[in-house]
């Protein structure tokens, strides 16, 4: 039976967040403040800062500090060889897990045990001496990892290969694109065997053909008995690597379940068919939108609001099944309308999708806002729908979520030899 590699309990993280005392703005704490508050205030404020210094805690700035706990009694184990998905939405605590793992940071209570060396890929920009060289910086992670100038060589060639930099190989890092730098970087994490590999969203900074190379990469890493702790917002992509997800929410975990099963809860959450956000700042947004079935159709209706005109407003979407696999999507710049829609700042845009080639089942949408150059605003898995219509005696996995309009024909095999043998004489 395979052992743990990854022990977490009752872990917990608390960050200190300072306000600073203001007569104005929006969270104003005092409208009229007097001097000698204000002295005193800068005496006691100094002399905590002094204290925190003292006592190795987190400098806070600000006269008022809040705690914020972005890990609460988090308890889970991976063992060797698996690969756990880790989902949650933004400010869930999914970047806080991985940095305590990855040892960036320390955590506030609780227990943490790693058994192997860990190769961490978190974000572009992490691991890398940007004034070193690729070569050199492969060496250098290979040192930190604990391997040997001779195992790190013997891996090399395959390491450049992967990344596909061989010409830059002796450029600095800081001249890299953000692709080429998440390459490498994922060839020497993926590489360099450690017996746990850490991979964040950052492998979405890479093209579509490398994030498949990648995904590949870490089978294989698993099958090698190694430990994979995976975290992204592709839902398609956690279900394919991992038969294991948790959800984190709120800085705790709500889900430890088998992927398909977690998946599925986590889409369901917090989605309505209706939603609604009172407008605030200068960036064009979505006021509210919602999607209902209708005498067979889908109607999505968006209303926008800007702080100045879109020349022309354009919405798209991508429709998602209950798998969170991507069925349906398109946007106005692919397929304008047919009517000429006018500059705006402010509008309902309604768009009529057939619902007749959906299997029954329950949708999210996700919404992006923009105008004919350039993307405002983006709603991820914003919106569900539940589309009725006639059930097939077969999986939603095994045959997928769309119904097509596909013609049968048969033709006798004698019919299909007079043909050939016109065909040859």
């Amino acid at each position: 039976m395979a052992q743990d590699t990854v022990i977490i309990e009752n872990l917990s993280k608390r960050y200190l967040i300072g306000h600073r005392f203001s007569s104005e703005g929006p969270h104003r704490y005092y409208k009229y403040t007097a001097l000698r508050d204000v002295i005193g205030h800068k005496i006691v404020n100094f002399a905590r800062k002094t204290a925190d210094v003292v006592h190795g805690r987190q400098v806070v700035q600000g006269d008022e500090i809040e705690e914020f706990w972005a890990l609460s009694n988090v308890t889970f184990d991976v063992k060797q060889g698996e690969a756990l998905g880790i989902i949650g939405r933004n400010g869930a605590g999914k970047s806080t897990l991985l940095k305590i793992l990855s040892r960036i940071t320390d955590p506030t209570a609780g227990r943490v045990v790693l058994r192997g060396r860990v190769a961490s890929l978190l974000e572009v920009g992490t691991g890398f001496h940007p004034e070193l060289t690729g070569r050199e910086n492969i060496f250098l992670n290979g040192a930190v990892l604990g391997m040997t100038q001779g195992e790190i060589k013997k891996r090399f060639d395959e390491i450049v290969a992967f990344a596909e930099v061989g010409k830059f190989l002796d450029t600095p890092v800081k001249y890299f694109s953000s692709g080429m730098y998440v390459r490498l970087a994922f060839a020497v994490a993926a590489h360099l065997e450690p017996e746990i590999l850490i991979v964040d969203e950052v492998l979405a900074v890479g093209d579509q053909r490398f994030q498949e190379k990648c995904l590949n990469k870490m089978g294989e890493v698993g099958k090698e008995g190694r430990t994979v702790l995976f975290v992204s917002h592709s839902m398609p992509s956690i279900q394919r690597l991992c038969k294991r997800v948790i959800v984190l929410e709120g800085g705790k975990v709500q889900i430890n379940a088998p992927a398909a099963e977690a998946v599925t809860e986590y889409l369901s959450r917090d989605q309505s068919s209706t939603y609604f956000k009172t407008s605030s700042g200068s960036k064009p947004t979505i006021s509210r939108a919602s999607a209902e079935e209708r005498e067979g159709s889908l109607l999505l209706s968006v209303d926008f609001q800007s702080s100045f005109p879109l020349s022309p407003p354009v919405l798209g979407f991508v429709i998602y099944d209950a798998m969170g696999s991507a069925v349906y999507g398109t946007n106005m710049r692919l397929e304008p309308p047919t009517a000429t829609i006018p500059s705006a700042s402010s509008g309902r845009i309604e768009v009529v999708i057939p619902s007749e080639p959906f299997r029954p089942g329950r949708y999210s949408i996700s919404l992006w806002l923009g105008d004919a150059y350039m993307d405002y605003c983006a709603l991820p898995n914003v919106l569900q729908v539940e589309v009725s219509g006639v059930q097939l005696d077969a999986p939603l996995e095994a045959i997928g979520s769309m119904r097509l309009p596909v013609r049968w024909n048969f033709r006798e095999s004698a019919t299909i030899t007079k043909e050939a043998n016109c065909r040859q004489g």
